[in-house]
């Protein structure tokens, strides 16, 4: 029995872990795209104005951790898709 609950800690830990990361995620996707609105909008780079203009490390660092957010948020459009054939 110490086994099975063993597993099943792990297996809750990582579901846990793993909604979290979604979450986390989903949020830096949603600010870089209001950062992209905002661009497109009002010709005004939020992350680059916070962080020292657009060539900074820091900014370059925010915008490839949206991109690797946008990447990692693609296995999210499996979900979609069938959710719309229930």
């Amino acid at each position: 029995m110490g086994e099975d609950t063993c597993f099943a800690n792990r297996i809750g830990w990582r579901i846990v872990y793993m909604k979290t990361l979604d979450v986390v995620a989903l949020v830096l996707l949603i600010v870089g795209g209001l950062n992209w609105l905002l661009v497109g909008l009002f010709k005004y780079d939020l992350v680059a104005a916070i962080f020292g203009g657009a060539d900074s490390g820091i900014s370059r660092l925010v915008y490839v951790i949206v991109g690797l957010c946008a990447l990692y948020c693609i296995k999210f459009i499996a979900g979609v898709s069938d959710r719309e054939r229930a």
